[in-house]
């Protein structure tokens, strides 16, 4: 499992919703719910954060 550091977890936010982060295994959660009324959930690929808006992903 690749882990962010605190340093880098403490500027990152959510591209959605301008929330603060956290890490859940392999993925980065926004602290507020987006749209949909649940949390935002980005993909840690490689120990980068992708933070793409839900309609920037391409399956």
């Amino acid at each position: 499992m690749a882990n962010i550091s605190e340093k880098l977890m403490a500027v990152l936010r959510c591209p959605v919703t301008g929330s603060t982060l956290i890490q859940d295994g392999e993925e980065l959660v926004s602290t507020v719910n987006g749209p949909a009324g649940v949390p935002l959930r980005y993909t840690i690929d490689e120990g980068i954060a992708l933070l793409l808006r839900p309609e920037q992903i391409t399956s």
